[in-house]
């Protein structure tokens, strides 16, 4: 029996029971839309936008990512943002109290910290509570720091415990690697070293030092006249264009490991 072939709707024949091949799309389109970024189209949805108004009142519910140095005039944490890709520079005038619990803070974050002083016995009941140094935090004497390979998936913190006059040395900020250079008062070289760095904290300060510092940090009188007064604690973060007085409050296992806050060692 001849079994005569069944014509498609396009014309061409094909046996009985046989589903005839889709034909191909035509490639050269698509390559079009995906070589002028477009991709393939996707469902079809409203655009979401907001207007210049509704702006003011979006919020998020989170801050920066960083170390938290305290609270604010509002109580709301104040967080320092040390890990960065780009060298970062901080001046402490201040007491070694706050520069210990910023380092441990630091540290806790996943950054390494490296310490760098002429007084490794006032370090060394942090590095014993943290595990020997085996943990995050090293101390080194003054110009023995080793290079310490900082990249973004092990940043560190250099703190340079000093004195007075910190000599100039290899370790310096780099990607991934801040320092924090900390001076118990103002000295001879102060002012070259906040010209330096990107961020500058102050805590209590004699009038006259106060004075100096209004003149090359370009304070307000108000600022000027609140350094003198400012309690144990209290640090005056500044920026080249903002100012934020922060209270750094001690959590009971850092009163255990630290004490409580003050200026003076």
């Amino acid at each position: 029996m001849t079994v005569r072939a069944a014509e498609t709707a396009g014309g061409a024949a094909h046996a009985p029971g046989v589903v005839p091949a889709r034909r191909p799309a035509p490639v050269e389109p698509v390559r079009r839309l995906l070589r002028g970024g477009s991709g393939l189209f996707g469902p079809r949805h409203g655009r979401h936008a907001l207007t210049a108004e509704q702006l003011d009142s979006l919020a998020l519910p989170i801050g920066d990512d960083g170390v938290v140095a305290g609270v604010d005039a509002e109580g709301q944490p104040a967080v320092l943002g040390l890990n960065r890709p780009t060298p970062y520079d901080v001046v402490l005038i201040g007491g070694l109290w706050t520069a210990q619990v910023l380092a441990l803070r630091a540290a806790a974050t996943g950054a390494r910290v490296a310490v760098e002083t002429g007084r490794a016995q006032a370090w060394m009941q942090m590095v014993h509570a943290m595990g020997g140094g085996q943990n995050g935090l090293a101390v080194y004497e003054v110009g023995r720091v080793p290079p310490l390979g900082a990249s973004a998936g092990a940043p560190v913190l250099v703190v340079r415990d000093c004195g007075m006059r910190p000599p100039r040395g290899r370790v310096v900020a780099r990607p991934w690697q801040s320092v924090l250079t900390l001076l118990p008062y103002l000295s001879p070289v102060a002012p070259r070293l906040l010209r330096q760095a990107r961020l500058a904290g102050i805590q209590r300060v004699s009038p006259d030092e106060a004075a100096v510092l209004g003149r090359t940090m370009a304070l307000t009188r108000t600022e000027v006249e609140s350094l003198p007064a400012l309690p144990d604690g209290v640090t005056l973060w500044c920026t080249e264009r903002d100012r934020q007085y922060v209270m750094t409050q001690a959590t009971d296992p850092e009163v255990g490991l630290l004490g409580m806050a003050r200026r003076m060692d």
